[in-house]
């Protein structure tokens, strides 16, 4: 049995897309942190396992929908995701045969300001996101979570197509929103804020997406994507700067 565990909130743009994308799987699990647009609504055409909770961070949130969940094997899937065929095919084979396999990476193929990232660190993209339900549980990590297996992880070809940032409102609220979380969980971790590590992992970012990951072969969105990476490095080094003081 196959459970889709998804987290939510204010997705009614991209929430149809994702739900249509698994409605053949046996169980869906949403659980929804304070929507206020009609994204509930539309989950209840889809499923009626829907829990509405409060925000206590990504880790935590997913391992909630994963608690909820009743299948032995897990698809854990984001609200701006969808599962292309060929990936239907595949999943519904290796819970069949999984062989020596207790979860698999995923790769994603995402979308910056109406363009499909083929460079710049965004593909192939793999993310852990199906597994045995008894051998992989979520990091309580407030942002950029991790699926902790205990087994051997496999490597699927068919992809996620993930609409990742679809306009600069959406880039600039999103920078926002993870380099807060991000200062904050470096912070709990001990890490140490200031200028000179703000602005030197802000040349290294842009460096690292425009460069080292050929960055520059994705136009001028790649050239976009750069600079805004390294604002998020910077932004979360200052923001983490400043919490300390």
């Amino acid at each position: 049995m196959l459970s889709v565990i998804i987290i939510t909130k204010n997705e009614v743009d991209n929430i149809r897309d994702c739900l249509a994308s698994v409605a053949w799987a046996d169980e869906i699990i949403v659980v929804d942190s304070g929507s206020g647009d009609e994204t509930v609504a539309i989950c209840r055409e889809y499923t009626d396992k829907i829990y509405e909770t409060d925000w206590p961070g990504f880790g935590i949130q997913k391992q909630r929908a994963l608690n909820r969940a009743t299948g032995d094997w897990i698809l854990s899937i984001d609200a701006d995701e969808c599962v292309t065929p060929l990936l239907r095919e595949e999943i519904e084979r290796v819970i069949a045969n999984p062989g020596a396999c207790v979860a698999w990476k995923i790769p994603r193929l995402s979308r910056f300001c109406g363009r499909y990232m083929r460079h710049s660190g965004w593909w192939p993209d793999y993310v852990v996101r199906l597994f045995a339900k008894d051998q992989a549980r979520f990091s309580d990590d407030v942002v950029h979570e991790q699926v902790l297996v205990n087994g051997s992880v496999g490597t699927l070809t068919g992809h996620f197509i993930h609409e990742s940032i679809e306009s600069f409102e959406d880039l600039l609220s999103k920078m926002n929103q993870y380099t807060s979380a991000g200062a904050l969980m470096a912070s709990q971790k001990g890490k140490k804020g200031s200028l000179r590590k703000a602005i030197g992992h802000g040349v290294w970012a842009f460096f690292r997406s425009y460069v080292l990951r050929a960055g520059f072969l994705d136009g001028r969105e790649g050239v976009i994507l750069a600079v805004s990476t390294a604002e998020s490095s910077y932004y979360r080094y200052l923001k983490l700067m400043f919490m300390q003081k």
